[in-house]
């Protein structure tokens, strides 16, 4: 995809193989210069970064809930989170386009911003309730001990431990909300409230598709991707609990 971004369109569709050519930058002019380009990368960074930051920062308190406290209808709680996960969220475009209808919030980045909240939520309190029961709970009960009370425990023990937890949610988050076209594609027509998916579309016409623009745009929308899994991945240090409490 890479090496095809940087081919002129002849080389591309060339039937014998080209190896060794001269780079161009052409298909990324191309690419770039499609109107409202960077209001497309705006929305896609604010409904992706918006719906994980918020999907973390519910998922931390529902994920310690269900895994250290013991309330009437947990196990149904549990249940529910699993089932939200499996459910395939194609399958809620139209009553989502019927209640941004009804409410008037067709065409809105907020409104966007919530359903991919909706829709990373479920797997980042499974996953964030994983790593806190592998947390011993002997470390909560020292800090409480020594004079904390619940949420310093969670916040000065607990929440510096889930470091792994937290980047490999992040990144699972940050993929689904990057990547989704379906929900896009139905409730934002306007083409001011729309994000970079539809932007990858913009390259096939009745005259053909123009490779070298979608091989270059393809690897752009990939980029941010790559670049936050090596960010996240460099800090996701797994084993930090070990020896925690020994001695």
């Amino acid at each position: 995809m890479a090496a095809s971004s940087l081919k002129p369109q002849s080389e591309i569709l060339s039937k014998d193989p080209v190896f060794f050519f001269v780079p161009t930058t052409e298909n990324y002019t191309t690419a770039t210069g499609v109107d409202l380009f960077w209001t497309y990368v705006t929305n896609s960074l604010t409904v992706t970064v918006g719906a994980v930051l918020l999907a973390l920062l519910i998922a931390l308190a529902a994920s310690f809930a269900m895994a250290r406290m013991r309330f009437r209808g947990r196990k149904g709680l549990v249940l529910a989170v699993m089932m939200a996960q499996m459910a395939p969220w194609e399958v809620m475009v139209i009553v989502m386009y019927m209640i941004a209808r009804d409410l008037d919030t067709l065409n809105s980045i907020p409104l966007l911003t919530a359903i991919y909240f909706v829709m990373v939520l479920p797997f980042t309190i499974w996953t964030l309730r994983g790593f806190i029961a592998a947390v011993p709970v002997e470390l909560e009960e020292a800090a409480l001990i020594d004079g904390c009370n619940r949420g310093q425990a969670f916040i000065k023990v607990i929440f510096p431990l889930l470091a792994p937890g937290l980047m490999s949610t992040s990144l699972f988050g940050f993929i689904t909300a990057w990547n989704e076209f379906a929900m896009i594609l139905i409730l934002n027509k306007d083409k001011e409230a729309q994000t970079l998916p539809l932007w990858l579309t913009q390259f096939q016409t009745a005259f053909g598709d123009d490779w070298g623009a979608t091989m270059a745009a393809s690897t752009l929308f990939a980029l941010p991707v790559l670049i936050v899994f090596v960010f996240l991945q460099r800090r996701a240090v797994g084993g930090m609990t070990a020896g925690a409490v020994k001695g």
